[in-house]
C-alpha cells in the first residue's frame, strides 16, 4: 500500500460531473491511497497504525519549551482533534519506467481493493478517528489547503523492511 498524506487546514472531494461533495474535514490529514498487488490485512493494519499516530502537527504555540523554536513538529493528529479525508488513488502505483506512458499492473483490481480500502477506513474509525472518503473509482475533484505544506509519502513495502 502506498499513500500520501497532507496536512491540511480543510479538505473537500467532489464527485466531477455532478459536484455531489463525497466528503469535507478540517483540520486533518488527506490521504491519497494506492492499494497494490499482494497487499492484505497486514499492510492495512500497518499503514492505519503509522498514519493515525503519525506526528504531523506543529507544537502548540503555548506549550514550546524554552530553548526550543516554535514550529516543531511533535504532535499527531489526535492531539490535534483531526480527521482524515480518504480517498481512493490507484494512479500512486504507477510503473514508470518505461516510455512515457505509465503502466498500472501493480495496482490492485477494483473488486480485491475495494475491501482492503474499506478495512483501512474501519481501522482507523476502529481507534476514534473521524473519517470522510471519496468514492472508490470515480473520477473526483479534490479541494485542500495544505498546510506547512507538509505532505509524506508512506509504503508499506518501505515500512515493512525497516520493522
Amino acid at each position: 500500500m502506498r499513500a500520501v498524506l497532507q496536512r491540511v487546514k480543510c479538505a473537500k472531494v467532489r464527485e466531477q460531473g455532478t459536484g455531489e461533495v463525497l466528503g469535507e474535514i478540517g483540520v486533518g490529514l488527506c490521504v491519497l491511497l494506492g492499494i497494490g498487488q499482494g497487499d492484505g490485512p497486514k499492510e492495512v493494519e500497518l499503514l492505519a497504525d503509522r498514519i493515525t499516530g503519525m506526528r504531523l502537527f506543529p507544537d502548540a504555540p503555548d506549550s514550546v519549551p524554552e530553548g526550543r523554536k516554535p514550529g516543531n513538529i511533535n504532535r499527531a493528529l489526535r492531539d490535534v482533534g483531526g480527521a482524515l479525508l480518504v480517498v481512493s488513488q490507484f494512479t500512486l502505483l504507477a510503473d514508470t519506467s518505461k516510455g512515457r506512458r505509465p503502466s498500472f499492473v501493480r495496482a490492485m483490481p477494483p473488486e480485491q481493493a475495494i475491501p482492503l480500502y474499506e478495512q483501512f477506513i474501519g481501522k482507523c474509525r476502529e481507534v476514534g478517528f473521524m473519517v470522510q472518503t471519496g468514492r472508490f473509482g470515480a473520477m473526483m475533484d479534490v479541494e485542500l489547503i495544505n498546510d506547512g505544506p507538509v505532505t509524506i509519502v508512506l509504503d508499506t513495502n518501505e515500512l515493512c523492511r525497516s520493522s
